[in-house]
C-alpha cells in the first residue's frame, strides 16, 4: 500500500495502544473477578501475567508489525515466506483478521447499548426505573433481538467518521482526546465514592490476601485469562498498530506504559464499583452487562448525586468502547487496503456497510457470539503470530526488530521466554477457555 498513514508521534502511539487494550473486560469483569477471588489473592497472580505477557506478547506484535509493515494476513506471510509457505502465511492471517472483524460486529452492538445509556443519563431515561426489576427489564427490551437499531447505527456511525480520517488525523486524535479524558473522569468517580460512607469496606475487600483463594486454581486461571484478554492479545489490533510505528520507537517502553495504563484502568474501574456497591451494603458477585446495565444504575438510582455519577460513568464507559471499535475495525479496514488496494474511505465504507447488516442481525444473540469469539479465535490469532514470529522468524532477526531504537537490547532470555513459554500459554488459554466456559 502506498504512502502508508502512521502515527504522528509517540503519544499518539501509546493513547492508541492504550485504546485498544481499554475495554468492557476492564469495566465490567475485572471488578468482579478481583470481588469474588479474593481481592488482593486475585490481584497477585493477575499483575504477575500482566508482566509477563506485556513483556512478550505485546512486545512481539507490536514488533511483528512493524518489521513486515503490514496487519495480519501480510505479517503472517512474509513470516511463512521463509519457509516458502506465503499463501499459508496469509491464510492462517485471514483467522485473526476475521476475528476481528466479528469482534468489531459484536461491539457494535454492545456499543449501541451503552451509547443508549449514556444519552439516557442526560434525558432522565437511563435513572427513570424504580428498582432492579425495572433496569433488567429495561435492559431485557434494549439487548433483545432489533431492540436497539438506532443507536447501535449511530454508535457504528461515529466509529466510522473516525477510521475514515485516517490514522493521524482520525484513530490517533480520537484517542488522544478520550483516553485522558477516560482517566480523568474515572479518577473524580474514585474520589467521589471515597467520600461517601461504607466505601471503606469495599477497599478493605480489595486489597485483603485470602491465603484460601490464593491457592485455589481457578484464580490463577482467570487471572491468566483477564490479563491475557484486557491488553489485547489476538494477533490482529496491535499488529497492524504496530505495522504504522516508525522505527525510531522504543517498542518494548512502548508496551511497558501500555500494560501499566491498562492496569491502571482496571483498578480504576475495581476502586469506583467495588466500594459503590459496599456503600449500598450489597456484595459484587454480578459481571458482564448486567453490572453495568442492571445493577450499578439502580445504585446510582439511589445514591445521592446519582444522576451526576452515571453522567460521568457512561460518558468514561463511552469514550473506553469507542476506542477499543476503532482498533477493531481497523484490522479489516487496513486488509481491504493491503490486499485490494481499496482507498481509505471505499475500505471503510465497505467494513461499515458488513459491520452494520450484521451487527443489527445478532442483537438477541451478540452474548455466545463473543463467547465463540472470546474462547477460540482470539487466543488462536494471537498463538498464530507468536509462532509467525518467534518460531517462523530467525532468532536474529526478531531481536533486531524488538531492539531497533533501543539503547540496551533486551534481556537474553527474552527470545526463550517468548518462544517456550508465552506461545504455549495462548493455546493454553485456548484449552482453559474451552475447558471452563470463557476465562476472559
Amino acid at each position: 500500500m502506498k504512502n502508508r498513514d502512521t502515527f504522528t508521534n509517540r503519544l499518539g502511539f501509546i493513547l492508541a495502544c492504550i485504546g485498544s487494550a481499554v475495554g468492557m473486560g476492564n469495566l465490567w469483569m475485572f471488578p468482579t473477578r478481583v470481588s469474588l477471588y479474593g481481592g488482593g489473592s486475585f490481584l497477585i497472580p493477575y499483575f504477575i501475567f500482566v508482566i509477563l505477557i506485556g513483556s512478550t506478547g505485546v512486545i512481539g506484535e507490536m514488533a511483528f508489525g512493524r518489521a513486515t509493515r503490514s496487519g495480519s494476513v501480510g505479517a503472517f506471510g512474509a513470516a511463512a515466506e521463509r519457509k516458502r509457505k506465503r499463501k499459508l502465511g496469509e491464510a492462517l492471517g485471514l483467522i485473526p483478521t476475521i476475528g476481528a472483524l466479528a469482534m468489531a460486529i459484536g461491539y457494535t452492538v454492545v456499543m449501541g447499548w451503552i451509547l443508549k445509556y449514556m444519552v439516557g443519563t442526560f434525558t432522565g431515561a437511563t435513572l427513570a426505573p424504580t428498582d432492579v426489576d425495572g433496569y433488567g427489564a429495561a435492559f431485557g427490551s434494549t439487548a433483545s433481538a432489533f431492540g436497539n437499531n438506532g443507536w447501535q447505527i449511530a454508535a457504528l456511525l461515529i466509529c466510522m467518521a473516525i477510521t475514515m480520517l485516517g490514522i493521524g488525523k482520525g484513530i490517533e486524535k480520537a484517542n488522544k482526546i478520550m483516553m485522558p479524558l477516560f482517566y480523568v473522569l474515572f479518577v473524580g468517580l474514585g474520589i467521589y465514592i471515597a467520600l461517601q460512607p461504607g466505601a471503606m469496606e469495599g477497599y478493605r475487600y480489595i486489597f485483603r490476601v485470602d491465603p484460601v483463594a490464593l491457592k485455589d486454581p481457578m484464580t490463577w486461571i482467570y487471572a491468566l485469562g483477564q490479563a491475557f484478554f484486557s491488553l489485547s492479545i489476538a494477533g490482529n489490533g496491535t499488529i497492524i498498530y504496530g505495522s504504522y510505528l516508525p522505527d525510531e520507537e522504543n517498542i518494548p517502553a512502548s508496551a511497558a506504559r501500555v500494560a501499566f495504563f491498562d492496569t491502571l484502568a482496571a483498578c480504576l474501574a475495581a476502586l469506583v464499583i467495588i466500594p459503590a456497591m459496599a456503600t449500598a451494603g450489597t456484595q459484587l458477585d454480578q459481571g458482564g452487562p448486567g453490572l453495568m446495565f442492571i445493577f450499578l444504575p439502580n445504585l446510582f438510582h439511589s445514591m445521592p448525586g446519582g444522576s451526576v455519577f452515571a453522567i460521568i460513568f457512561f460518558v468514561a464507559v463511552f469514550f473506553a468502547g469507542m476506542t477499543s471499535l476503532l482498533n477493531l475495525y481497523e484490522t479489516p479496514i487496513a486488509t481491504l487496503q493491503e490486499k485490494f488496494n481499496f482507498g481509505r474511505v471505499p475500505a471503510c465504507l465497505v467494513i461499515a456497510v458488513v459491520g452494520t447488516v450484521v451487527s443489527l442481525c445478532i442483537q438477541g444473540i451478540v452474548s455466545g457470539w463473543m463467547d465463540v469469539l472470546s474462547i477460540y479465535i482470539c487466543p488462536l490469532g494471537a498463538g498464530l503470530a507468536a509462532v509467525m514470529f518467534f518460531w517462523f522468524c530467525k532468532k536474529e532477526f526478531v531481536e533486531s526488530e524488538v531492539n531497533k531504537s533501543r539503547s540496551k537490547p533486551m534481556f537474553g532470555w527474552f527470545h526463550p521466554l517468548c518462544k517456550y513459554v508465552f506461545c504455549p500459554i495462548c493455546f493454553l488459554v485456548l484449552i482453559l477457555g474451552a475447558l471452563n466456559g470463557g476465562i476472559g
